[in-house]
């Protein structure tokens, strides 16, 4: 058995031995920078959701395979406008929602394209001015514009800030996420996803702990 499954399946047990939750997280693999060689035992182990932060980097690896595997692919890294006619090619997921400007065009591209991403609206849930995301104030409105636009907004996203205080950033965004209805609820990384699953995220995103370190 290749050492990332090995990894997913440590991953899987870890998260059932400690969450009382009858449904698991959708565990995202975070193959960014990753060559295709490293994904392709997951593939074959049978595991359906990869994360990539770069439009360019998903095409060149995952068109071919897309096309024989039912693969969902999340984009997690931040959407430039200019990019999402190819990122709706592409990817099923985007967790990184954070302007209306590109709301407007992510509404303009799906009409075009006939393809309809499930969407998360990410939340600036520290308040940082160098991170992006909806300030927590303005996110009721935020979300009613994205359904004026017939955008498939499926929950939140937030990277919290590194502050030691990630377990109660990840509370609050669950208290926040359910105050919308939302089912979904897009957090926690390698480092933290234990924490954020206790506070109902239903998407973590894991990279370096099955696929290791990036050179």
């Amino acid at each position: 058995m290749h050492n990332t499954v090995k990894n997913l399946i440590y991953i899987e047990e870890l998260i059932k031995s400690k969450v009382n939750h009858d449904k698991l997280p959708t565990i995202i693999a975070v193959s960014k920078t990753f060559p295709i060689e490293n994904v392709l035992p997951l593939i074959e182990h049978g595991h359906l959701h990869y994360g990539e932060n770069k439009v360019q980097e998903a095409l060149d690896k995952w068109s071919d395979i897309k096309l024989k595997v039912n693969i969902k692919l999340h984009l997690i890294g931040r959407l430039q406008s200019n990019k999402v006619k190819f990122a709706l090619q592409i990817f099923d997921y985007i967790h990184s929602l954070d302007s209306e400007k590109l709301a407007i065009k992510i509404s303009d591209e799906q009409v075009k394209l006939g393809k309809k991403p499930k969407i998360f609206i990410q939340v600036n849930i520290g308040n940082e001015e160098q991170k992006s995301g909806i300030d927590k104030g303005e996110l009721v409105d935020f979300y009613k514009f994205c359904k004026k636009l017939n955008l498939d907004i499926v929950g939140t996203m937030c990277i919290p800030p590194n502050d030691g205080n990630t377990e109660e950033h990840f509370s609050e965004m669950n208290y926040i996420n359910q105050q919308l209805n939302f089912k979904n609820l897009s957090m926690g990384m390698s480092g933290d996803y234990l924490e954020a699953i206790k506070n109902s995220a239903t998407h973590i995103r894991v990279g370096s702990k099955i696929f290791g370190s990036r050179t």
